[in-house]
């Protein structure tokens, strides 16, 4: 098989350990990961990449992976492009060329956008972390989805904010690719429902900390709600600087940041009060996501979110799929791991994804949750 390769090959890239002794001479499968590991939006990027590691390390620890009677370990190859799709693409190259991976993680639309220009040719997987309902329309045969669209979330957190915060929205999102596909559903449903947009100004969540200005020029339009998002940790900023002017109304919170990991920035969950976002992981009360904070709790330390666990039960779908296929081709992948996610342990799975809808999106509850009191309290969706 072309994508299986031996571990002392040279491979001129940042390679993830997985726990193997230097110089073995193992067989491996290699597996891609193509995100943003610097600028304002690595915290994201690593949030995504310990979800992926820590099941790769949970398959080498319990023995690896038996493709065609011979047993191979996971070898993950990590490359950061800073969130620049250019930059992703030439790194998905350089991972299926250099290392002959099967699949490839990408955690942004705009790197996804990108790679969905040559995958299907050059004969891997993507493994999509990104909520934009279009990686799954276009027909690529050759993309997994692994978040649900975010249409669900534009409309949901648009009817709740209408009725309880006011009618006036300030618009303050990212400018990177995702955000401004967010951005233009959310001013087009805003508007469907009655409701006016009195500023907008987008602003570049991953290369400033200073968003004064940019905020300013919002919340001098006096809105009732905000509208803020790109990853958690500049998002947190944008809220913190807000209040520090003095703005006093409710956010919507695109659905890349997540409430608890904003508020960790912006100051509390004080900071947030009546902010409307997605449920984060950390208030999900099921056994398989609260067995999945214990474990990575212990390993790493801290809360995981949504990034973690999603990216940590789709790698293990990945090798499942592999198991079950018995190859690591990227069409059969992409077939069997709809089957894999129906029969891998629930520990593997926090969120229990059963299933992938016919583009190729795992299927997921849309969830909603609001800051009410210092707390966050999940809302059922009208």
């Amino acid at each position: 098989m072309k994508t299986l390769r031996k571990l002392g090959s040279a491979i001129a890239v940042a390679t993830v350990s997985m726990g193997m002794t230097a110089g073995a001479l193992a067989e491996e499968v290699n597996i891609g990961f193509t995100g943003p590991l610097s600028g304002g939006a690595a915290l994201y990027g690593e949030n995504v990449l310990s979800g992926i590691k820590m099941a790769a390390e949970e398959v080498n620890a319990a023995g690896g992976i038996d493709i065609d009677g011979t047993n191979y370990t996971v070898n993950l190859i990590a490359l950061d492009d800073g969130y620049s799709p250019a930059q992703a693409a030439t790194n998905a190259k350089r991972l299926k060329k250099e290392s002959g991976v099967s699949a490839v993680f990408v955690p942004h639309s705009g790197g996804i956008f990108a790679l969905q220009d040559f995958n299907e040719k050059d004969d891997f997987l993507i493994m999509a972390y990104t909520s934009v309902p279009s990686v799954t329309q276009k027909g690529n045969e050759l993309t997994l989805r692994i978040p649900p669209t975010f249409d669900g979330y534009v409309t949901a957190f648009t009817d709740y904010a209408m009725k309880h915060d006011g009618k006036k929205l300030g618009m303050g999102g990212a400018t990177h690719e995702y955000a401004k596909i967010w951005a233009g559903m959310m001013k087009k449903q805003w508007t469907a429902e009655g409701g006016e947009v009195v500023a907008d100004n987008p602003m570049d969540y991953n290369k400033s900390a200073d968003f004064y200005t940019g905020v300013s020029r919002i919340i001098s339009e006096a809105p009732d709600v905000m509208f803020v998002g790109g990853a958690s940790e500049p998002t947190g900023l944008v809220v913190q600087q807000a209040r520090q002017l003095g703005f006093q109304g409710s956010f919507i919170v695109m659905d890349q940041a997540k409430l608890d990991e904003v508020a960790e920035v912006a100051g509390g969950l004080e900071m947030m009060e009546g902010a409307i976002g997605v449920v984060p992981l950390s208030v999900y009360e099921t056994k398989p996501a609260q067995d999945f904070i214990k474990r990575y709790k212990a390993k790493y330390s801290k809360m995981p979110g949504s990034e973690a666990a999603y990216n940590y039960l789709a790698m293990h779908a990945l090798i499942e799929a592999m198991d079950k296929q018995n190859t690591t081709e990227a069409k059969a992948l992409r077939a069997g791991v709809p089957e894999a996610l129906k029969s891998m342990d629930d520990s593997k799975n926090p969120y229990e994804v059963k299933e992938v809808d016919a583009g190729g999106g795992f299927i997921t509850e849309t969830t909603l949750a609001v800051v009410e009191d210092g707390k966050i309290v999940q809302k059922p969706i009208e």
